[in-house]
């Protein structure tokens, strides 16, 4: 791999300017203040990849209210001023290494693990989440039933959204937000067949399930700082139903991707277990193939299992514009320096994230 190779050209996504196709994907890692401040041990971590050479680092999920919002105890926030203002170090740091940096904003729905102001969890429908709560991120036993989403709650929830995008813009500094609507998590949740079985205007088919992505992306467009980009991340599966896949197949991924298209997002960042399979058994196209085909002109960002380089330049062939890495990454922070390079990258090692997915001091050295 040499300086010329496509991995190494700049794009822009939007006002985003990047210096390289290579984003460090949002990761949790549990390890903010009790009051979902960053710390100084974060800011180390982040360095790393800036410092390694990736041209855009998106944060894990920060809590977006402080109501239902926040998923897991020590997770960081965006919902008041203090939490806003404990980015700051990081963000310059970013910068001075020439890389941009994203805020991912989150609200944890019904996969609730930790939450310091309210007791329980809202969804579209009490309906409860598939699969077990993480050890690994002080989680314990099933996830709770969560109550079904009121009018004022996903009015809560829409503002939550547009009012920390206004912190993390206007206060912090970040370059760019992305709007967490994957992974099973609220806004996911809504868009989810079997998640969500309301009758009113945000149940029913999937260009109706698909509007409470939609609401937030408008109310985030009105408060985000002029000159900051605004992502959306998309998925099929959940940290709690790993293989789920759309029950409208295609035509689900053409009706969310135009729509997103049409709101005039700068990026939609797909994520996928192995980003570069088939999304469906009757098509051959990657998530982020579809995701090119019905969201022509805006950035396509892809996750999932690209540490080896070859699927990287493989999925920049078929319509991704920067790759997303998350084990990659934390197996190698300089990992676009090592690619430049020529160097061997490094195994991932799960004890990374166990017992207890936290930042360790021992990664850091």
């Amino acid at each position: 791999m040499t300086a010329k190779d496509p991995l190494f050209t700049p794009h822009y996504a939007g006002p985003l300017q990047l210096k390289n196709r290579f984003a460090v994907a949002p990761m949790t890692r549990v390890s903010a203040t009790e009051e979902g401040c960053a710390t100084e041990l974060m800011a180390k971590y982040y360095e790393r990849f800036s410092t390694g050479g990736f041209g855009l680092l998106i944060t894990e999920g920060l809590y977006t209210d402080q109501k239902y919002a926040q998923g897991n105890l020590l997770q960081p926030g965006m919902s008041d001023e203090t939490q806003a203002e404990s980015w700051k170090t990081i963000v310059e740091q970013t910068h001075r290494a020439g890389a941009k940096i994203a805020a991912q904003l989150m609200h944890a729905g019904p996969l609730v693990q930790g939450n310091r102001f309210v007791n329980g969890s809202i969804g579209p429908s009490a309906v409860q989440p598939r699969g077990e709560q993480m050890t690994s991120y002080y989680g314990k036993g099933k996830f709770p039933i969560p109550k079904e989403a009121s009018e004022a709650d996903i009015a809560d929830a829409i503002e939550g959204f547009a009012r920390a995008a206004h912190l993390a813009t206007h206060i912090a500094g970040f370059d760019a937000v992305e709007i967490h609507g994957a992974n099973g998590y609220l806004l996911d949740q809504f868009f989810t067949d079997y998640g969500n079985s309301r009758s009113d205007r945000w149940g029913g088919d999937v260009s109706s399930r698909v509007q409470l992505i939609l609401e937030t992306v408008k109310a985030v467009k009105k408060t985000i700082k002029l000159g900051a980009a605004l992502g959306v991340r998309i998925s099929q599966g959940k940290v709690n139903d790993f293989f789920h896949k759309w029950s409208e197949g295609e035509q689900g991924a053409k009706v969310v991707f135009e729509a997103l298209a049409n709101l005039g997002v700068d990026y939609i960042h797909v994520t996928e277990f192995e980003a570069w399979q088939p999304a469906f058994s009757n098509t051959e196209k990657s998530l982020a193939t579809l995701a090119r085909q019905y969201a022509p002109g805006v950035t396509v960002i892809t996750n999932g299992s690209l540490h080896d380089l070859n699927r990287s330049a493989q999925l920049l062939e078929e319509g991704a514009d920067v790759i997303a890495y998350g084990r990659g990454a934390l197996a190698n922070p300089d990992l676009p320096i090592r690619a430049k390079n020529g160097e061997d990258l490094r195994d991932f090692d799960p004890s990374l994230l166990g017992p207890i997915a936290n930042i360790k001091e021992s990664e850091l050295a």
